[in-house]
């Protein structure tokens, strides 16, 4: 399944994926500026948190509170493997019933189960996204 979106229809976009993923564990792939972050975002917004988004390039995860629960934000692009992850509590994160958005996951393939929803995003020629479920 795959939905075409240009950046203006983000909000609706991230309202739809929230209802057709089966898993709360997001793995988002696609090369650098394909909008990973920018979709995000407005999962965040669409689950109900109350803060801005940001990418945690850095920090490597940001923690959003919801009247739901939490939502953790990963950004695994500066890691060299997957110690830095482990380091870090990758085990404890994903071990909760909280929603985990991920990007960059191919860093830390390994420590990642099958039923997490992977989601590949692309730029098409005309400056859309193709959001593929894998």
């Amino acid at each position: 399944m795959s939905l075409t979106y240009e950046l203006s229809e983000i909000d609706s976009i991230a309202v739809q994926l929230l209802s057709k993923v089966k898993s709360k564990t997001l793995l988002f792939y696609g090369n650098m500026g394909a909008g990973k972050t920018t979709l995000i975002k407005a999962l965040v917004k669409a689950l109900g948190a109350p803060d801005l988004a940001s990418s945690p390039t850095f920090s490597l995860v940001n923690e959003y509170q919801t009247a739901e629960g939490r939502i953790f934000h990963f950004d695994f692009y500066r890691i060299e493997d997957e110690a830095e992850a482990l380091d870090m509590g990758i085990e404890d994160y994903l071990n909760t019933d909280s929603w985990k958005l991920i990007e960059w996951p191919q860093k830390i393939e390994s420590l990642l189960d099958d039923d997490m929803q992977k989601l590949e995003i692309g730029v098409l020629d005309n400056g859309a996204r193709k959001l593929k479920f894998c």
